[in-house]
């Protein structure tokens, strides 16, 4: 009982049937064009006209709804007096990609509607026509009955009438009638406004193709995203750990060799610097910003990664082969970025002694490959570096995306081992 009463009591009920209502009202300008064949067309019986007049009426109202303009600002009052989550699909396709976000990729295309899908508005305007109609002289005669029917209380007698049918209504049975007609109206108004809420989402909602295009560019923001999160996962990760090591290095050898302190403070200012540039960048796109061209790191800056190594007291041993220069730029890109995750792991988790890098750029692909002890560490200790998990997983769908293949294990009793395989076109 007390559940059935409680949509009388939302003003969300009155909001909705006011909405109701007004799209009955804001029909009425069309009425005097509709009249136009009737005022033609004088030698017709009444019945007839009043009927080519509502036809007219109704296809007048039906062909504003095929303006666009006219869905969004249904689905937005739908969303703002009905409280019906309606998704924005104007807005969804606005976010463009910033300028100078590397590659651009493939934009879904525009869910283009079928017929049926077209004549969805205005059949929601037709509905909502007719409801408002509908509602609204029914709330006005059950209020004009609330308050005429009680004049039987005073001695007259209180009647209806109704297609050649009446009845008198007299004594307290005209209150009680009275009282029916005035609670009757706050029922109507949850019937227009329930009424309206399911028919929204059917007829404003988006449809199978629209939804496939909400789907499709919210699996490429969230591969943007995903993208942007790797990238400072593995600059910001790197430059973190390398500074913490060459930090403390620095503070070792500053009374002993101030040289080498100096050489570890500069590279810890070249590498943050690089990391602050990616931050930057990192954050630019996530703010919908007109961020500036992102920094790029490819195999050509691997020198430089491995250098900052050695500073940070890293015993580094390369062996680079093959035509590096004419590996092409996204494949360049990810190579380094996995390089540069291999070794910060080295950093982290390795018990001291060379890493071994290796990079072999062959005709029918990329190697890559990092070695490094494994045993007790200072990696296990007080001062361990924290361990995400999102290094190896953030490895595997990178290598994955680039139809590679991953192997990341132990490397016989005392080491570890990375090694990358990727599918390579040398650039002519």
């Amino acid at each position: 009982m007390i559940r059935g009463i409680r949509p009388l009591l939302r003003g969300s009920t009155y909001t909705g049937a006011l909405f109701a209502y007004c799209g009955a009202l804001l029909s009425l300008p069309l009425l005097p064009f509709a009249m136009v064949p009737v005022l033609v067309w004088r030698s017709a019986p009444s019945a007839a006209r009043a009927v080519l007049t509502l036809l007219v009426w109704a296809a007048l109202v039906a062909v504003l709804g095929l303006a666009r303009t006219t869905r969004r600002v249904l689905i937005a009052c739908a969303r703002r007096l009905l409280g019906v989550p309606l998704p924005d699909l104007a807005a969804g396709r606005q976010a463009a990609r910033p300028t100078g976000a590397g590659p651009t990729p493939a934009v879904p295309a525009r869910a283009v509607p079928s017929a049926a899908d077209r004549w969805r508005t205005p059949l929601w305007l037709l509905l909502h026509v007719a409801l408002g109609w509908t509602g609204g002289l029914a709330s006005m005669v059950l209020l004009g009955l609330g308050v005429a029917l009680p004049g039987g209380w005073t001695g007259n007698d209180a009647g209806l009438s109704l297609f050649n049918w009446s009845v008198r209504v007299t004594g307290v049975w005209s209150w009680v009638l009275a009282l029916a007609c005035l609670l009757l109206v706050p029922a109507l108004c949850a019937v227009l406004t329930g009424a309206l809420r399911w028919l929204a989402p059917r007829l404003l909602g988006p449809s199978s193709a629209e939804r496939l295009a909400l789907a499709a560019e919210r699996e490429q923001q969230l591969a943007e995203r995903n993208r942007l999160a790797h990238e400072l996962h593995d600059s910001i990760g790197h430059t973190l750990t390398a500074a913490t090591i060459q930090a403390a290095v620095a503070g070792e050898v500053l009374s002993v060799d101030p040289v080498a302190a100096r050489a570890a403070l500069r590279s810890i200012e070249e590498s943050t610097r690089a990391a602050l540039e990616d931050l930057d960048y990192v954050l630019g796109v996530l703010r919908e910003e007109e961020a500036g061209t992102a920094p790029t790191r490819t195999l050509a800056d691997l020198p430089e990664l491995l250098e900052r190594l050695r500073h940070a007291g890293a015993v580094v041993e390369p062996e680079l082969s093959g035509q590096l220069d004419q590996v092409q730029g996204t494949l360049s890109r990810a190579a380094y970025r996995i390089l540069q995750e291999g070794l910060t792991n080295a950093l982290r988790h390795g018990a001291g002694g060379p890493i071994e890098v290796r990079v072999v750029a062959a005709p029918d692909g990329l190697e890559l490959s990092v070695v490094n002890r494994t045993g007790a560490s200072p990696g296990t200790g007080p001062g361990a570096f924290p361990t995400s998990g999102h290094g190896l997983p953030g490895l595997a769908e990178r290598v994955r995306l680039l139809h590679g293949d991953l192997d990341a294990g132990p490397h016989g009793p005392q080491h570890w081992r990375l090694a990358v395989r990727l599918p390579i076109r040398l650039s002519a």
